[in-house]
């Protein structure tokens, strides 16, 4: 996997983890608001942006492989943030390698499984083929809130996004459910949904949060599926007051 690290060598160390179909390109914006308060780890996924070579196999997986990168980057632990599909790994990061994980902040986390997965998988294989195409891939970029300035990127790793690493990104990501661990999470954790998200993602974050007692739950105003990225600003404070 590709490792891009960032910030002050010295402070404490922030794991950021991407959602489907971006890469860590995505926590540009907050990595400009948070400038030397944090040392931030930020990984490209399997098949995503400079780790597109390897193909996305399932969470467990990459999860096993994120966590190899935080005992070598940070053995002491560190604080582990993630969006979307990010969010579910942060999740099973947390029950399965506490010990890693000082605390979780889990932004937009589909807990709920969809209801005839392969269905929804049938038509993503046949429509795969219409993320190389640059008029499809812009539709898409302003459904997940791309700002202009990330455009660029968001193009370039679409296209090069293996069927492979979309139908198993995608299929672990519609299938999740809580791991038994996360309950057992001792350490801090917020969840975190957007106000104007669907009701899946609503309940999703509900049912995250109570199932870990001590947790927080906040629902930001004016956002949908895309806080990092539509509140950069809101959403580099809330990691900094978290340290």
């Amino acid at each position: 996997m590709y490792v891009r690290e960032a910030g002050d060598a010295h402070a404490p160390p922030i794991l950021l983890l991407h959602g489907g179909g971006v890469a860590g390109w995505m926590w540009r914006p907050t990595l400009e608001r948070l400038g030397a308060k944090a040392r931030v780890i930020v990984p490209d996924l399997p098949g995503h942006g400079r780790s597109a070579e390897e193909a996305y196999r399932s969470h467990e997986m990459t999860a096993q492989a994120v966590a190899r990168v935080l005992e070598e980057r940070a053995p002491d632990g560190a604080m582990v943030a993630g969006f979307s599909l990010g969010a579910q790994l942060t999740i099973l990061l947390a029950a399965t390698r506490p010990d890693l994980v000082t605390s979780a902040v889990v932004v937009s986390a589909q807990a709920k499984p969809l209801p005839f997965p392969q269905a929804t998988l049938g038509l993503l294989g046949v429509t795969a083929p219409l993320a190389r195409q640059r008029w499809f891939a812009k539709l898409q970029a302003k459904q997940l809130f791309i700002p202009a300035e990330l455009l660029t990127d968001y193009l370039r790793d679409s296209a090069r996004t293996s069927r492979e690493t979309l139908l198993a990104s995608v299929g672990e990501n519609i299938r999740f459910t809580l791991p038994t661990g996360w309950a057992d999470f001792k350490n801090p954790a917020l969840v975190m949904v957007g106000e104007h998200e669907r009701k899946l993602m609503h309940d999703s974050a509900r049912n995250i949060h109570d199932s870990l007692p001590g947790s927080q739950m906040t629902s930001v105003p004016e956002c949908g599926h895309g806080i990092p990225l539509q509140r950069p600003d809101l959403f580099a404070e809330i990691l900094a007051d978290r340290m």
